[in-house]
């Protein structure tokens, strides 16, 4: 009997032409079973809730280091996307997708820029800083920190990096709203207003998703996103796509390696490695989680490859000029919609290389539609939290501190960072020094260097 034309088993190389480049493709699956369609659908919601970062990444580059806001900052963003995702789908085989990292951006644009004296040498500093991850990846020890952190953190790291993206989602949506700069004179967050039309189509899109995945509708995700575009298009908050867009790529190719070797930027490399290095891991710890990609000890399968792609994708970032490369958790909404494998990053990968010529597409979808998306995919990793067992004290307070700092800090490795500190000295002073271990500790050393000195 001929084999279904849209499924397979993974690793084995089908009967049809079409099926042995996908059994090609992803031939270090062990044994995952997929179809086209649930990579491709998982594709376009992932492309959909990371599409904002082609206006923004351009807004905060050019905001700060003097860039002119043209396409060619949107084009450069959406290039070094495609040709990352490209690489994370056909080299790492995993299904997740990659962009310029908000917070990294910041990072780069209102402080690294500054210190480095040009955006040309704080993109060289971008340039080393990738390249000095890859040789720790190489010499197997970002692998060995993944390994070194404990189930119950990782449980904590994949539900609190949730809560941050529905955070991220609540504030897009105008439902959360910054409040007062210190607590003696009101709330540091307060509740938006409803009237406000952005606010009003994000919660109509939010109850449309809800609804939708509630009933088990497959596409929830895509269908919300889509839904909520059309109310805001009708509400006016921002115009369909008028036409195609000729890219340029002014900024690429012009990092300044030499400008950045100076040994009074030393501080601010370590800065955005141990920002980067982290970052990294917890969102391959939350993917894996979501998704059900990890062996028996958690580990994501073929991790080091991931890590790998990652570190030469922050490179890559910095020649084109549009700050580190990183992994997106933005990729639970394709995992969330049934991806798998890297013929998802693939496929985003395509789709932001489209983007480069349809740069208007973009803007057209507004931060109000894939809020919705963001905070129910928080909510969808939320549930790993459900592992974690409570009565285990020690291992339980330090997970419910990094289930809170990372939202509350608003940075994934700060929440680490508190997570892992936390842990140690608990395990420290009740008597349990065996359950560190060596790497751990110094992990723990690292974050406390970077906690007390990074501004």
């Amino acid at each position: 009997m001929a084999a279904s034309p849209t499924r397979w088993r993974l690793g084995v190389v089908s009967m049809s032409p079409m099926q042995s480049v996908f059994g090609y493709l992803m031939r270090d699956a062990l044994g995952r079973t997929t179809t086209v369609g649930a990579e491709l659908r998982g594709a376009v919601a992932t492309f959909l809730t990371m599409a904002y970062i082609l206006p923004v990444n351009a807004g905060i580059l050019s905001a700060a280091v003097g860039v002119e806001a043209t396409p060619s900052l949107v084009a450069c963003t959406a290039l070094a996307a495609g040709v990352c995702c490209l690489l994370m789908g056909l080299v790492a085989n995993a299904p997740i997708a990659l962009a310029s990292g908000m917070g990294l951006n910041a990072l780069i644009a209102f402080n690294v820029a500054e210190q480095a004296g040009s955006w040309q040498a704080a993109m060289g500093l971008v340039v080393i800083e990738g390249l000095l991850i890859l040789a720790l990846v190489l010499l197997g020890l970002r692998e060995a920190v993944l390994d070194a952190i404990p189930r119950s953190l990782r449980l904590a790291i994949g539900a609190g990096i949730g809560l941050f993206i529905a955070l991220i989602g609540l504030s897009n949506a105008g439902i959360v709203v910054q409040g007062a700069p210190a607590p003696p004179a009101g709330p540091l967050l307060a509740a938006g207003d409803l009237r406000e039309p952005t606010t009003a189509v994000s919660l109509a899109g939010l109850a449309i998703t809800a609804a939708l995945l509630a009933c088990r509708v497959k596409g929830t995700l895509i269908l919300g996103i889509a839904a909520t575009t059309l109310l805001a298009w009708a509400a006016g908050l921002v115009t369909p796509p008028s036409g195609w867009g000729w890219p340029s790529f002014d900024v690429a190719f012009q990092a300044d390696l030499a400008g950045a070797l100076r040994w009074e930027l030393v501080p601010v490399l370590f800065a955005l490695m141990v920002v980067d290095f982290f970052d990294t891991l917890g969102t391959a710890t939350a993917i894996a989680e979501e998704g059900g990609l990890h062996d028996e000890e958690g580990r994501l399968h073929g991790v080091r490859r991931v890590l790998a792609v990652d570190s030469i994708s922050a490179s890559i970032g910095g020649l084109l000029g549009v700050s580190s490369v990183t992994s997106y958790i933005e990729s639970a909404a394709g995992v969330a919609e049934g991806a798998r494998t890297g013929l998802h990053t693939v496929f985003v990968g395509l789709l932001f290389l489209l983007a480069i010529f349809v740069s208007p597409l973009a803007a057209a979808i507004p931060a109000a539609a894939t809020a919705p998306a963001l905070i129910l995919v928080g909510f969808l990793m939320l549930r790993q939290i459900a592992e974690l067992d409570f009565e285990r004290l020690d291992e339980a307070i330090p997970a419910f501190i990094t289930l809170l700092t990372i939202p509350m800090t608003f940075s994934i490795a700060h929440g680490i960072g508190y997570g892992v500190l936390s842990y140690v000295a608990i395990k420290l002073l009740t008597g349990r020094c065996r359950e560190v271990g060596a790497v751990l500790s110094a992990v723990a050393a690292v974050f406390a260097i970077y906690l007390a000195y990074e501004r």
